[in-house]
Order: C-alpha cells, then sequence, then structure tokens
C-alpha cells in the first residue's frame, strides 16, 4: 500500500524511527563484538536499517528485522524492550507497507488501468 498524506508521512515516521535504531544497534554491536555470528548480526541489522529508512524492499525487510530481533531476543545479546519494539515495528510495516515517500512507491507504486468498453 502506498497512501498519501498524513497516513504516508506516518509511514515514512515509522520507517526512520526502525531505520535510524537499527543501524545505530548494529554499529554499536559491531564496534564492541569481534565473534562471526555478531558481526553478522551487526550487519544484517544496519542493511536492514539502510533498506528502510530508503523504503525499499519494505516487505521482506520487515520480515528480515523480525527474524533479527527474534535472535536477539533468542541469543539474549541485546535489550528485550528494543528488541521486541523494533520486531513490532518491522511486523507493522510488513502489513502497512512503505507509504508514498519510499522507492517501492517509484518502483511498484499505483498504477492506472484503463479498461476499454467494446
Amino acid at each position: 500500500m502506498f497512501p498519501n498524506g498524513w497516513p504516508g508521512w506516518g509511514l515514512l515516521v515509522l520507517r526512520l524511527v526502525a531505520g535510524i535504531l537499527l543501524i545505530r544497534d548494529g554499529a554499536t554491536e559491531l564496534m564492541s563484538l569481534p565473534h562471526l555470528p555478531g558481526v553478522v548480526h551487526s550487519i544484517l541489522g544496519i542493511v536492514a536499517g539502510a533498506l528502510f529508512i530508503a523504503g525499499l524492499w519494505t516487505p521482506m525487510t520487515g520480515v528480515l528485522v523480525l527474524i533479527i530481533e527474534l535472535w536477539s531476543i533468542a541469543s539474549r545479546t541485546g535489550e528485550i524492550r528494543n528488541s521486541i519494539a523494533l520486531a513490532a515495528l518491522g511486523v507493522a510495516l510488513v502489513m502497512l507497507g512503505p507509504g508514498v515517500q519510499s522507492i517501492d512507491a517509484r518502483l511498484f507504486g499505483r498504477k492506472r488501468i484503463d479498461v476499454r468498453e467494446y
């Protein structure tokens, strides 16, 4: 879905908040964890955050964020409240879509279909 107006701006705010938090958490974890699983987790979080900010592949990115945050909860690497909030934002963006201010809207947005009568 690619809503205009206030709903579209609301989705942009959701994407920006989720993206910034994912990038911040990933960068912080990347600087403190030298082992491979932590590095993979951090890089996936940073990539998902960048995709959310751009509004690119938002439904798939939301699923990726859910998986990352469930991984974080299961491994107890981060604060559980942050992980639950980010997982909820990811699921909400999967269900609601990226909004009109996104790359997804430019690539896959509203199409006009004219039906001719014969």
